[in-house]
């Protein structure tokens, strides 16, 4: 199939929810999704975003902080021009009748100690079984935390407050929620990011229910907020934390912390409450190596290729380039892995090396303003060894013919300009003109392997000139 299609068509196709909610299954498994995703529905869809609904706060409140992220992730997947959901409440579909009600339903400690407060608006937790330190991948620049959030997990108040930061996507929630379901087994625990704890922070002023509030978080055996940044500037919020912060150390309660930077930059924050992080175990999680990167993809692969069968088959040289490439986070780097799995699965094809570099253009910074029309005619014209003067003549020799039609074509597929601003790029040709030459080159090319490999060879140029790298 062109690549000239391949592309066009996932740009303009509509996302299948049915699709979706099949990868969120095989994603998060069957309990999860039967409780909790099942009950989203598709509302409408936009130019670059999703508008979803469910029928309660509560199931919306818990799809946000838990799922949301990689839902979105898998609907770009299949469209990436959709960079974020909404997730509305439906008011057709019946509430719970009597909020007040639910205080009475037996949360049993028996079973769980994850603890939740009686009142509605407690009821969250954000402890998933799916992660944990058995499926946490170590490499030299996690390994640390690592070993600290393990030692935290055997031995209570062992390190306190232990504080791990470090940039977007690189493991610290996972290191976070791994602690608290070790934690949970003897304790009570209560994980929570930093946002969440301003809500109901904010929601209980309201309510008038502060004592709970309070209660509630001075009892656990171990709080873990994530996301600590995001109290910055909030004066009334940072007040209580640092409260509840001492009110746990006292009575040998665990605190385990972590955010985007060390506690010496938290800006517009108390400065008691970051000399208090600091007096912890401060540990920071540096931006993966390739040795970790590779470890990941491969190991994502062989997970990927249990639930695909022969259908999916990843090169170790596409393994690589990923490995090499996407350095930013590790939740990027799982994201580049998957729109590669989504395109073999649309196309039924495994990306060449090519392909995956236009499906992972916004990831490579490969955007289209550096892939030029100068820069196309220039690598057209060294490849087929003809100057940019006969490219652009008005002659009509086969030996020049071919390129320039080439490098029309190319054009068309790797930028965003339309055909008349691409005729007058080529010596002011009319638009008919580079229809003709787009639509000779997409016709030759399924008879013509020869014309395929040098058009793949072309694309790695352009798209990976040395030039155009970061």
């Amino acid at each position: 199939m062109e690549n000239k299609n391949l592309i066009n068509k996932h740009q303009v196709t509509k996302i299948s929810w049915e699709k979706i909610q099949t990868e969120m299954k095989e994603k998060f498994g069957k309990d999860i999704f039967e409780s909790w995703l099942r009950k989203i529905s598709f509302v409408e869809e936009f130019n670059n975003y999703v508008l979803l609904s469910v029928s309660t706060r509560f199931i919306r409140d818990w799809i946000t902080s838990r799922y949301l992220d990689q839902i979105l992730q898998l609907v770009k997947s299949f469209k990436p021009e959709i960079n974020r959901i909404e997730l509305s409440l439906d008011e057709n579909k019946q509430e719970i009748k009597n909020i007040t009600n639910v205080k009475n339903i037996n949360f049993s400690k028996d079973k769980d100690n994850v603890s939740f407060i009686k009142d509605f608006f407690f009821q969250y937790n954000r402890i998933d079984p799916n992660r944990n330190f058995d499926n946490f991948i170590t490499g030299s620049s996690n390994k640390l935390a690592f070993e600290a959030s393990k030692k935290v997990s055997e031995n209570i108040s062992h390190y306190n407050p232990l504080y791990i930061y470090g940039g977007v996507g690189m493991g610290k929630t996972h290191l976070l929620n791994s602690i608290g379901l070790k934690l949970k087994n003897k304790n009570k625990v209560m994980f929570i990011s930093a946002e969440r704890f301003m809500y109901q922070f904010v929601k209980s002023i309201k309510s008038n229910d502060m004592v709970k509030f309070k209660e509630y978080f001075r009892n656990a055996d171990a709080l873990l907020i994530d996301d600590i940044q995001f109290m910055n500037g909030k004066e009334a919020m940072q007040e209580e934390f640092f409260h509840t912060f001492n009110a746990l150390l006292e009575k040998d309660s665990q605190i385990i912390v972590s955010a985007d930077r060390p506690p010496n930059k938290l800006t517009r924050m108390q400065e008691r409450i970051k000399s208090r992080f600091s007096g912890g175990l401060v540990i920071d999680i540096q931006q993966s190596d390739y040795e970790l990167r590779h470890k990941i993809i491969k190991l994502k692969t062989d997970e990927l290729r249990k639930y695909y069968s022969n259908q999916l088959n990843i090169s170790e040289e596409i393994q690589k380039f990923l490995s090499i490439e996407i350095k930013s986070s590790i939740r990027e780097l799982i994201g580049a892995l998957n729109r590669i799995v989504s395109f073999s699965r649309i196309y039924n094809k495994t990306p060449n090396l090519s392909e995956t570099k236009i499906v992972l253009k916004d990831l490579l910074n490969l955007s289209e303003n550096r892939v030029t029309i100068d820069l196309i005619q220039s690598l057209v014209c060294k490849f087929y060894k003809i100057s940019k003067t006969e490219m652009l003549s008005s002659r009509r020799s086969r030996y020049l013919v071919r390129p320039r039609q080439t490098a029309i074509y190319l054009t068309k597929i790797l930028t965003s300009k339309s055909l008349p601003e691409i005729g007058r790029d080529f010596s002011n040709r009319d638009h008919t003109t580079v229809i003709h030459s787009i639509k000779t080159i997409e016709n030759l090319k399924k008879n013509d392997p020869e014309l395929c490999n040098n058009i793949d060879s072309l694309k790695n140029q352009i798209l990976y000139n040395k030039s155009n790298e970061i």
